[in-house]
């Protein structure tokens, strides 16, 4: 028998395909010690930035009363008002920021934010079907089954620029972006997860005119970029405005677990966002607010992004790199999308024999998990044989993991050809 699922029950438990993946990215590195992990977006540990938070939870320890305000209270659903408070005077000083707290909701996780916004932007309504675009195809694969009605949301494929043998770059292609009464948002992460493709400036003015011009919401995804983590290697600094949305969260500054992420955009949207909350989650976590309150009144996040989260990535990616110039050469036609930011390598293999999931498969019996590319394509009308000819690699993890994990992929790559 058949349980009485709902069709959106059935898109939300993975229907489209996705499970399998999610399924093996959950894989245990304890259970599995041999599995070499190149697939999911957790962060490393970096000894500086954990030595920051054990200090930060053991002065919270000391002091009774903090550690009982913390455990022992409801915040309001929009965060906690000191929180909120100093998180605008953060955005204010450090990057010009003209907010104030009532431009702040704190929400439980960026995937939890994105699923509100999506939900409370667009869908059907008095049979009226409005839709989120998203500009610059690939994009991160937690936005692919957000919407809880059909066809919500839609994208425009990018433009490629390939920049020599090894390396290529995606462009938002403006002749094909178009901007119809049913957009009711744009939408981008930057860097890009999966490619750590970051807008240029021009990019980021054209698409903000073009929600100014349309009255719909610009919404950039910050998680790996500005102001913290701030791993960009370009120096894009995007300014925030009435009318746009941003979203930044805690988990790509060495706290994941604490499942918070701050929403700067307007009053209006703020106070939808908390109504929101208040049904599906009451209040949010205290922990990571806590933790991070001080560390607001000064720069320190900036300067540990600066001296320690981008050069420790930085580092990671140039390695990863240099094994993979290693392994594979020229023996195939292979590039990597430009590193511009983000924790990942995208890579194109050109002339790949067999489908990337295939590919995945063959990974996957050999120890080795990795992301296959068709899983970011999502929300084209048309298909894009492109999509079933790329890899997402993370290096977050030690490196002779990433070494290992990286030889046997050229190794069965090369194979292939």
């Amino acid at each position: 028998m058949t349980p009485p699922y709902s069709d959106v029950g059935l898109r939300l438990s993975g229907s489209s395909g996705i499970q399998e993946l999610m399924d093996d990215l959950g894989i245990s590195l304890t259970t599995h010690p041999d599995m070499r992990m190149l697939g999911g977006g957790q962060p490393a540990a970096i000894p500086a930035v954990q030595a920051l938070w054990r200090e930060r939870m053991e002065e919270m320890v000391a002091d009774g009363t903090a550690l009982d305000r913390m455990l022992l209270n409801y915040d309001p659903p929009t965060g906690s008002p000191q929180f909120r408070e100093a998180f605008a005077g953060f955005l204010k000083r450090e990057c010009g920021w003209q907010v104030a707290h009532e431009n702040i909701a704190v929400l439980p996780s960026s995937q939890t934010a994105f699923f509100l916004l999506f939900n409370l932007l667009a869908g059907d309504s008095g049979g009226t079907k409005r839709r989120i675009l998203y500009p610059l195809v690939p994009e991160y694969i937690g936005y692919a089954n957000q919407g809880l009605s059909d066809g919500m949301l839609t994208a425009c494929r990018s433009k490629l620029e390939e920049h020599g043998a090894h390396e290529f770059k995606y462009r938002v292609d403006f002749d094909r972006l178009k901007i119809t009464p049913d957009i009711a948002a744009i939408c981008i992460s930057c860097p890009t997860n999966p490619t750590g493709n970051v807008l240029t400036p021009d990019e980021f003015d054209r698409l903000k005119g073009l929600a100014r011009e349309h009255g719909i919401p610009l919404i950039v995804d910050n998680a790996y970029g500005h102001p913290f983590p701030d791993v960009l290697y370009t120096g894009f600094a995007p300014q925030w405005e009435e009318g746009m949305i941003f979203s930044i969260s805690m988990s790509k500054v060495g706290l994941p677990g604490v499942r918070t992420a701050m929403v700067v955009a307007s009053k209006e949207i703020v106070r939808a966002l908390g109504n929101m909350n208040a049904i599906v989650s009451l209040a949010n976590g205290n922990t990571g607010q806590a933790l991070m309150t001080p560390l607001l009144k000064d720069n320190t996040l900036p300067r540990v992004s600066r001296e320690h989260i981008r050069p420790f990535y930085k580092q990671r990616s140039d390695f990863a790199v240099e094994v993979l110039q290693a392994s594979i050469a020229d023996k195939v036609p292979w590039a990597l999308h430009a590193r511009e930011g983000a924790f990942f390598l995208w890579l194109w293999f050109k002339e790949l024999p067999i489908p990337a999931a295939e590919l995945y498969q063959r990974l996957k019996a050999r120890k080795v998990l990795v992301i296959p590319g068709h899983y970011f394509f999502f929300g084209l009308d048309e298909p894009w044989e492109h999509a079933h000819q790329c890899l997402r690699l993370t290096f977050s993890q030690p490196q002779a993991v990433v070494q290992e994990g990286l030889e046997i992929l050229a190794n069965e790559v090369n194979g292939l050809h």
